[in-house]
């Protein structure tokens, strides 16, 4: 287990999660896991599944897995990201920007962490109050009657892994492009980094779930119908996660003057009736707007326009 940890520091996360104790000596890595109280084959498919970057056939691996230990591995995960990383983060972001009224940049990043960070405990909220209840159903022999099979919940989960991975870009392209001021450079090149490692970590975490923890659920769906008589469930996810559409198209006049009813805290009801144009129409320009600046929030906007002289200080709504 001690070369395991050696050869990939990122593994030590992946034994925390699962409740392995450090301390572990010469033992093997199917000797650590027995003493943690750790099914092997699990922890075996996931270390395999991070060190390939999850290029590795999911669907063999998943056969190998036990579905409540996976499940408890991703609770653990949760509320390391929820309890842990994400104030910790927060903490040394406001050690190391200037977040005074006086440094309007500062203070709006810090807002979009922590908008940023509520939208990751809301998606891993809905992960522990649907998705794993539904599993916990079919590992109880239940077949859910709320949802057709996993697949409805499963792309409503990849949905938002992709928001989650695009929040995480925009929060490091803002501070990246955009803040200036008196500030620890060291200190703040540090929070970057740490909010990088986040966000590969995230990123691995939420592929995780969306591949190896999807087919596992899948064949158990398929076992418990089968054994209640509904039939297996012939469903397949797709794992192609979204990837941001980059674009260098500039912003019409139209689009800039969305941005700044955004921007001011205008409803999209309200820019349709202050532009004369359809609700769809505003929903349209927003489409296209986060399409060319990458940037997907109300904040973020806010930032941009600010930086972009779309709009003055004291016209933005804090």
């Amino acid at each position: 287990m001690s070369d395991l940890i050696h050869d990939d520091y990122r593994l030590l996360q992946v034994i925390s999660r699962f409740g392995v104790s450090l301390g572990f000596g010469n033992q093997s890595i199917d000797a650590a896991c027995k003493a943690s109280g750790v099914d092997t084959s699990t922890f075996l498919a996931v270390v395999n599944f991070i060190q390939n970057g999850g290029h590795l056939p999911v669907s063999e691996l998943a056969e190998e897995v036990s579905v409540p230990e996976l499940m408890r591995y991703l609770q653990r995960s949760h509320a390391y990201f929820l309890d842990f990383r994400l104030p910790a983060i927060r903490r040394k972001l406001i050690s190391a920007i200037d977040y005074s009224t006086k440094n309007q940049i500062g203070f709006l990043i810090l807002k979009y962490y922590d908008e940023y960070a509520a939208e990751v405990q809301r998606h891993m909220e809905y992960e522990n109050s649907h998705i794993h209840t539904y599993v916990q159903q079919l590992l109880d022999g239940q077949v859910p009657t709320r949802h057709a099979d996993y697949t409805e919940l499963a792309h409503q989960h990849r949905d938002n892994h992709s928001s989650i991975n695009k929040s995480s870009h925009e929060l490091k392209s803002i501070i990246v492009k955009y803040y200036s001021g008196n500030t620890d450079t060291q200190l703040l090149a540090d929070t970057l980094m740490d909010i990088y490692i986040m966000e590969e970590d995230l990123f691995s975490h939420c592929h995780l779930e969306d591949t190896l923890f999807a087919e596992a659920v899948h064949l158990l769906e398929n076992e418990v119908k089968a054994k209640v008589g509904n039939g297996p469930a012939d469903t397949t996810l797709s794992r192609t996660m979204p990837q941001p559409d980059a674009s260098s198209e500039e912003l019409s006049e139209r689009e800039k003057e969305v941005i700044q009813l955004v921007v001011r805290g205008l409803s999209n009801k309200e820019i349709a009736e202050k532009m004369f144009i359809s609700a769809n129409t505003v929903m349209t320009h927003r489409r296209n707007i986060a399409r060319k600046t990458q940037i997907h929030s109300p904040a973020g906007l806010t930032i941009y326009a600010i930086v972009n002289g779309l709009i003055n200080l004291e016209d933005v709504r804090l």
